[in-house]
């Protein structure tokens, strides 16, 4: 599950890490009073920032820094009466319903956090960099050696001389190190309470020193969080901050049914049963030379209304060019899949290839249905195995491209 960057502050805040002040507005009239707020307090220049679930805000237009209510009021215009179009959404956009208004602070320097789980060294991984403001992962391609990678130990976590090592690395002077290893410490116990499976601060940011702070404050200025969907139950705190909203609205209809759904750019749907035979199945459709338009597991449980509503949510998309069904039914009984497939063809009909590959429990008698109900599907095809369907269901959708 993903935040909002102005929820991301508020957790962040919560554990002792400093952010700048900032209110999230949902129309240009609470846009206006959080501006004047801010400037009434002596704030120089606001940021207006839109809150969707997706990169690229600054280069669209969707970030702002403005240094008048009225540049406030015109960009918060701007932001909700227009789609937020980058390469990290939809071709057609996202709508933008939210904007944080924070004050704007001086940077003198940019720099990168994060704490992650690491698979392949088997544990939380801290990650820092001094090319802070930008995408990381340009940087790790380009330039290696900038960055910092502090595995933690799954029991004792970050140590101390590790986050002092950390603030000297990059750079920290005076009293910002002493500001910096708090900051690191305090994300790394962060990401660990809220079971978070990414918490990402760039940039991180030290402002140009003042009487206050004459080595410069160590601020927090955009946040991304990502936390485990298994460990919610723990955070209601947390859960209660989803917004679904930001959500494919199919992949909210399959959690409802109980089913794992995932979009893709593809035009061949999967329905399967399993996340391991659903990974599989993609697989071998790419290496047919298809490509895949969704992850759809059914798991071994599901009743046959919700089997009849995944098909429901793979025809809805029409990029779908053909379907695959591949089941094999140890929990899931063949029978029931072959009826949802009936009862599919009946209430919403297959005018697009449909390639069914069954095995496992009650397996003859879901053919037993499925050759009864052939002259109401003619799009349908039976497979002998998951080869032969991933072959089949390719060709269909090419010959019919």
């Amino acid at each position: 599950m993903k935040i909002h960057e102005f929820q991301a502050r508020q957790l962040l805040a919560t554990a002792g890490i400093a952010v700048p002040p900032g209110t999230m507005v949902t129309s240009v009239e609470e846009a206006h009073t959080a501006a004047r707020s801010l400037f009434s307090l002596g704030s120089t220049q606001v940021v207006v920032k839109a809150q969707v679930h997706a990169g690229g805000r600054g280069k669209a237009g969707f970030v702002r820094v403005v240094n008048s209510i009225d540049e406030a009021v015109a960009a918060s215009n701007f932001m909700l009466g227009n789609r937020m179009i980058t390469p990290q959404t939809p071709p057609e956009g996202l709508v933008v319903g939210r904007l944080l208004v924070a004050d704007a602070v001086a940077i003198a320097h940019e720099y990168y956090i994060a704490v992650l789980v690491d698979r392949a060294q088997r544990t939380n991984t801290l990650i820092a960099s001094t090319e802070g403001g930008v995408e990381i992962e340009a940087v790790a391609e380009s330039r290696p050696d900038a960055i910092i990678r502090v595995p933690l130990d799954p029991i004792l976590g970050l140590q101390p001389f590790q986050a002092r090592s950390v603030a000297l690395a990059l750079g920290f002077k005076g009293k910002a190190i002493a500001q910096a290893v708090s900051m690191v410490t305090k994300l790394c116990a962060l990401q660990r309470s809220s079971d978070a499976s990414l918490v990402e601060v760039n940039p991180l940011v030290l402002t140009p020193p003042t009487a206050t702070h004459p080595d410069g404050q160590v601020m927090a200025i955009d946040a991304k969080f990502a936390f485990d969907d298994n460990a919610l139950f723990r955070h209601a705190d947390i859960e209660a901050m989803h917004d679904p909203a930001e959500e494919n609205p199919a992949e909210l209809r399959a959690q409802a049914f109980g089913l794992s759904y995932v979009a893709l750019d593809g035009n061949i749907g999967c329905l399967v049963n399993g996340a391991g035979l659903a990974m599989s199945t993609m697989d071998i459709i790419k290496l047919h030379g298809g490509e895949p338009a969704n992850f759809l597991d059914v798991g071994g449980s599901a009743t046959e209304e919700a089997v009849t509503e995944a098909f429901r949510i793979i025809l809805s998309d029409g990029r779908v060019q053909g379907v695959l069904v591949n089941i094999f039914g140890g929990i899931m009984q063949c029978d029931r899949i072959a009826r949802a497939i009936v009862g599919a063809a009946q209430t919403i009909g297959f005018r697009v290839p449909l390639v069914v590959r069954l095995e496992g429990t009650n397996v003859e008698e879901a053919r037993r249905i499925l050759d009864a109900a052939r002259v109401n599907i003619p799009t349908m095809q039976s497979a002998t195995d998951l080869d032969d369907a991933a072959a089949k269901i390719v060709s269909s959708v090419c010959a019919n491209a």
